[in-house]
């Protein structure tokens, strides 16, 4: 389930987050514009469906008008459904009933397995486009050996955003390791400024120092998720590589690197507070950034991020949150799969990056290969594509394991007071994931 879904309904909260980035054409053939003047579909009419959120229609509706401006003879029309659990079970039944719209938008990673998509979804893995997509956006949106979908927006990456001013005044440079990490926090602390913002007063906002590790666990044990999602013994979160990020959030605390109100600091209010310069850096994804530069035009220069470091350099780099995605349900057949595979290929060119760019606010990297951000966009947006760009990324474990606990918040809220050690709330973490695991029918479990 993607972050923006998960941590906002766990914590019962109600923000209104959105994805992410913006691109230039590039130059790779079939990729610029793909079946420009129609090819052959004609005088088509298709549907296409997403959730209600304000940015999904927006980019649906200009990506509608765009297409069809390119394909004159096939007529789009966007249709809504609800978000959240309700539109999980939206979407099921549609598709239980052979009712769903031509094309639909959905999310990518874990939910996706849910769909059955071997039985109800068009494979794309042979279509020529989808050589041009990044390979965490194909690994996420991928059940077996195929893949389902086209990208819906671009990936936002956690881990911390930090205040490039006070970086400058102190001569601080962006850690690669947690070493370093904990060095830059003794110098920031030294000059008055609290080092690490927490604001687990919206408590969902604890988790990121332990998810937004899942790079370094990625890097360190490729097959941990796997392993995990089998109940494997020694890929649990209280045994290393996994335990690590729980210590983390015990080590920033025990050092004294928080701000002292972290346990009522709200996240609207840890974002001010971040940008004012009381506090250095902050744990967070960059979904947060379109926020930021609203509330004041100056953080788009003055906010950047660097992924959660690790221990070691040689393999730093960002956890993302994939984007959701844009599938073809198998009751879509004859001219009207047709012309649904045309909108596909379209929506991985260049030309839609364009048109995503123009409608919302950037706040992550592009998954498809040619697409640039534009000069506009915020600092802390090109870091995270400066990492996608160097293959330096992994998704996030919800895109690659359906098994997560629904205590996680209150776990992390107590490991990052001081409450509880890192290794008690590691192993409460671990039992808090056996009941969905086996609500799932998880093999092992």
């Amino acid at each position: 389930m993607e972050i923006k879904k998960w941590l906002m309904t766990t914590a019962a909260a109600a923000l209104a987050l959105g994805t992410l980035s913006a691109c230039s054409p590039g130059s790779l053939g079939s990729n610029a514009s793909p079946g420009a003047t129609g090819g052959g579909v004609e005088n088509v009419s298709i549907t296409y469906m997403v959730d209600n959120g304000d940015n999904s229609v927006k980019i649906a509706n200009a990506q509608a008008a765009a297409f069809m401006k390119a394909n004159p003879t096939i007529k789009v029309t966007v249709d809504t459904r609800p978000q959240g659990t309700d539109g999980d079970n939206f979407v099921k039944t549609r598709l239980s009933t052979g009712e769903m719209a031509d094309l639909f938008q959905y999310n990518s990673g874990s939910l996706l397995q849910a769909l059955d998509p071997a039985k109800n979804l068009v494979p794309v893995t042979s279509e020529p486009w989808v050589a041009n997509l990044d390979d965490n956006f194909k690994r996420a949106a991928s059940s077996g050996t195929e893949i389902y979908g086209a990208p819906f927006g671009t990936a936002t990456g956690g881990g911390f955003l930090y205040n490039r001013k006070v970086f400058a005044d102190l001569g601080l440079t962006v850690p690669t390791t947690w070493a370093e990490f904990m060095a830059n926090n003794a110098k920031i602390k030294a000059a008055g400024i609290d080092p690490v913002i927490q604001s687990y007063g919206d408590t969902w906002t604890s988790q990121l120092l332990v998810l937004a590790d899942f790079n370094n666990i990625n890097k360190a044990d490729p097959q941990w998720a796997e392993r995990y999602t089998k109940n494997d013994p020694t890929a649990k979160f209280a045994v290393d590589p996994a335990l690590k990020g729980f210590q983390r959030l015990q080590d920033v605390h025990d050092a004294g690197y928080l701000n002292k109100n972290f346990a009522s600091m709200k996240y609207d209010q840890a974002q001010t507070y971040l940008a004012s310069g009381k506090g250095a850096q902050y744990p967070m994804i960059t979904f947060a950034i379109p926020n930021m530069v609203a509330n004041d035009a100056a953080n788009k220069d003055n906010i950047g991020f660097f992924p959660q470091p690790g221990d070691d350099a040689a393999t730093q780099g960002v956890t993302l949150w994939i984007p959701s995605a844009i599938y073809i349900p198998t009751t879509t057949t004859g001219a009207k799969l047709d012309a649904a595979k045309k909108f596909e290929a379209w929506a991985a060119s260049t030309e839609a990056c364009d048109v995503y760019a123009s409608t919302v606010t950037v706040d992550g990297a592009f998954v498809v290969k040619g697409c640039e951000l534009p000069d506009s966009v915020a600092q802390a947006v090109k870091d995270v594509q400066s990492y996608v760009d160097a293959g330096k990324s992994s998704p996030a474990l919800e895109y690659l394991s359906p098994v997560k606990g629904p205590n996680m918040e209150k776990i992390t809220v107590e490991v990052g007071s001081g409450i509880t050690p890192a290794l008690d709330g590691a192993k409460r973490y671990d039992e808090d994931v056996k009941k969905q695991a086996q609500q799932l029918g998880l093999e092992g479990w």
